[in-house]
């Protein structure tokens, strides 16, 4: 009798999606509610003022210029910035649209802004030595051009110097939508990830420190962010899903993440959605590469857990004494759970590209040591400095074998094109960027399929990147 009278006043003390779990009922549909209210409030990105009235025509002012910003509690860092903010501003559009920036540096030094993965013409492509002359201090320079593929992109410099430039703050997001992709795959959420090497007064460690060494293993940040900031949080409803959109913007650091062993879906990346869905319960990102998936938030309402950072074996030291790092909180809000549809379970037709006639060339990425000790990276043993261009025409397809023999892993990122990795495991999808694992080897198909003029590939490692292991790739026009 006493269980009895228990039970009764449980039912009617406790609110109403508490007592499914007694009385089970069907969950609320997830695209009949919203997020939780300010869900995305502690990561929020800066939108630039849009000078141009046309729908689609996006024209910004975008400056380099240094401000102090409190990165660590109590300390305040000189941060390299676009327009004063970290990461910087939103430049967000849509398939086909034009996009016009008009760039000034007030940074001490030379810069440039690279578009990272957009395929636009060769001129804006923003490399100094190649595709247009440095941006010099005070000098103002515009970009134009028109974005043809729908994807998650960035922006950030190429030059001499990009990757202490990058390290001391420049990198933002660049989204272009296609209202033609699937619907409902959840509230979208651009997350950039970067670290910054801070001393205990929050002031930036040498760019070079640790020197040869530095090269040889790429120099990670002492502290982690999310869209500028150490541990964000994130509300999320139980149930209710998400789509991610990540951005590795880092100089050298690998991410492997976890949330619990929670299923993640991913969608795609680099060049838009993939052909199909997969699920998976960590994923994998190299410097520079992209990620979409959907985050369906399992924890009960009431909960607070860490999304974390996991060390990933890319070489000799890279897991030695490295412990998970809490990279952004995940609040449950203490709402009724949700039920969302699931995934489509094809996303993208994406043919292959046809090889039948294609040439087939080898690349390998070498390090090696001069006579001073001092590392000497590079493709095929050649470095930047000394390389000589491959040569391809426009509407020719080569397959590049990419030779990793070296103790350390390289992100491969091509200029100017998407490829295609020769892999019958892999989910079909465009890519820039791709993770090239210590002492092994793959496939990649590319078509020149236009833009005649010089790119670059190269380790996106930039510490590699500037110690040699960079080439170039003439285009030229077709006969």
């Amino acid at each position: 009798m006493r269980s009895f009278a228990l039970l009764l006043c449980t039912l009617f003390t406790a609110p109403l999606w508490a007592q499914s779990a007694i009385a089970p009922t069907a969950r609320l549909d997830a695209a009949t509610v919203p997020q939780p209210e300010g869900w995305a409030d502690d990561l929020a990105l800066t939108i630039p003022e849009d000078l141009n009235p046309d729908p689609n025509i996006l024209e910004i002012n975008l400056e380099a210029v240094i401000r102090d910003m409190e990165i660590m509690p109590g300390k305040l860092t000189p941060v390299w910035t676009y327009n004063g903010v970290l990461p910087g501003p939103l430049i967000k559009v849509k398939v086909g649209d034009r996009v016009i920036v008009h760039f000034k540096n007030s940074l001490p030094e030379d810069t440039s802004i690279h578009w990272h993965g957009l395929r636009i013409s060769n001129d804006m492509d923003g490399v100094p030595g190649f595709t247009m002359d440095p941006v010099r201090p005070q000098e103002e320079f515009t970009y134009d051009f028109v974005v043809p593929d729908a994807g998650t992109f960035w922006y950030h410099p190429h030059v001499d110097n990009s990757a202490a430039q990058m390290g001391w703050g420049l990198y933002g997001p660049l989204i272009v939508e296609d209202p033609n992709e699937p619907q409902g795959l959840g509230d979208e959420l651009i997350l950039v990830f970067s670290d910054m090497s801070l001393n205990p007064d929050g002031q930036f460690e040498p760019a070079d420190s640790g020197g040869s060494a530095g090269n040889l293993f790429g120099r990670e940040g002492t502290v982690l962010l999310v869209n500028g900031k150490v541990q964000p949080t994130l509300k999320v409803r139980q149930g209710k899903p998400q789509r991610w959109r990540i951005i590795n913007a880092t100089r050298s650091r690998y991410y492997t993440l976890r949330y619990k062993r929670a299923p993640l879906v991913k969608l795609g990346g680099d060049g838009g959605l993939a052909a199909r869905p997969e699920t998976v319960d960590e994923i994998k990102l190299v410097p520079s590469e992209r990620l979409d998936l959907v985050f369906t938030p399992p924890d009960a309402p009431g909960t607070l857990s860490p999304f974390r950072w996991y060390a990933t074996n890319r070489g000799y030291g890279s897991t030695y004494y490295r412990v998970p790092e809490d990279i952004l909180l995940i609040q449950t809000v203490d709402a009724p759970p949700v039920q969302a549809a699931p995934v489509p379970a094809v996303l993208r037709q994406i043919e292959p590209i046809d090889l039948s006639h294609a040439t087939e060339r080898e690349i390998n990425l070498t390090i090696a040591f001069d006579r001073n000790k001092k590392v000497v990276m590079g493709i095929n043993g050649i470095p930047n400095e000394r390389a000589v261009p491959v040569m391809v025409k426009v509407g020719d397809t080569e397959i590049w074998t990419i030779r990793n023999d070296t103790d350390f892993s390289h992100p491969f990122h091509m200029h100017g094109y998407f490829f295609q990795v020769l892999d019958d495991e892999r989910i079909p999808q465009w890519k820039d960027s791709v993770d090239v694992p210590f002492k092994s080897s793959l496939r990649i198909a590319v078509h020149f399929d236009g833009r005649p003029g010089m790119w670059m590939y190269h380790c996106h490692i930039l510490d590699h990147a500037e110690a040699g292991m960079m080439g170039h790739i003439h285009v030229m026009p077709a006969d």
